[in-house]
């Protein structure tokens, strides 16, 4: 899968690129993640990429024509892709879109930035808008490495243990779950050794070797989402 993230910020991906499952998807050649300074296509030599909103207002918004010249450059590849604009305005992100999005060949994300964009880029540029809560950011670029992280991990051949990505909370098995009141369920509750610690025990279903019984033990365990 390749990624092109356009930003004003790009030095801010550097650690992210080398990190955990980001660098083993990039080492194994799963993952093409590459990143862009917007100011490569700026109007001019002062690297302008915004400018005051028609009819007066706070803040600066980004123009149409570098998110455009840029699109124009970036999205030349062939097979599946969708163009995001990171945005408080957009639809809130959650696994369903994470499974979407990972099976496309190639995703452009556009990080926003000031007060917003040119709101033709929203109309007639980018397939969909994204937001990961109902909170205002400084920039879209916290918001597009959280979407390409939750991406990346469903990329077959990133994380090799069998199953793994398909039992976690919100996970296709998982979030079809609901209480009575229709509200998603999440992932059961889940321990390790030591078996106790300051008089906290392991339930003992957990330890006794019996997978039907511990798997009904972790039905009935599934916590909802608050």
């Amino acid at each position: 899968m390749k990624i092109d993230v356009i930003t004003l910020f790009p030095e801010l991906f550097e650690p992210f690129r080398e990190w955990s499952m980001i660098k083993k998807a990039r080492a194994k050649h799963i993952l093409q993640l590459k990143v862009h300074n917007l100011r490569r296509w700026a109007i001019d030599e002062r690297g302008t990429v915004d400018d005051h909103p028609y009819g007066g207002g706070p803040g600066m918004i980004f123009r149409i024509e570098p998110i455009y010249n840029a699109l124009q450059s970036l999205k030349k590849e062939n097979g599946k892709k969708n163009i995001a604009l990171l945005s408080a305005k957009g639809k809130t992100f959650d696994q369903k879109m994470a499974i979407k999005l990972s099976k496309m060949n190639h995703l452009i994300m556009i990080c926003g930035h000031y007060e917003g964009v040119d709101e033709r880029i929203r109309q007639h540029l980018v397939d969909q808008d994204i937001s990961i809560g109902n909170y205002i950011l400084s920039g879209g670029e916290v918001a597009a490495m959280a979407v390409i992280d939750a991406v990346n991990r469903l990329l077959p051949g990133v994380i090799i243990k069998e199953n793994a990505t398909e039992i976690e909370s919100f996970s296709a098995g998982l979030s079809e779950l609901t209480d009575k009141k229709g509200q998603p369920l999440i992932e059961f509750p889940q321990y390790t050794r030591p078996e106790k610690f300051h008089g906290w025990t392991v339930p003992k279903i957990l330890l006794s070797g019996h997978h039907q019984e511990i798997n009904k033990w972790r039905a009935g365990h599934i916590k909802r989402q608050k």
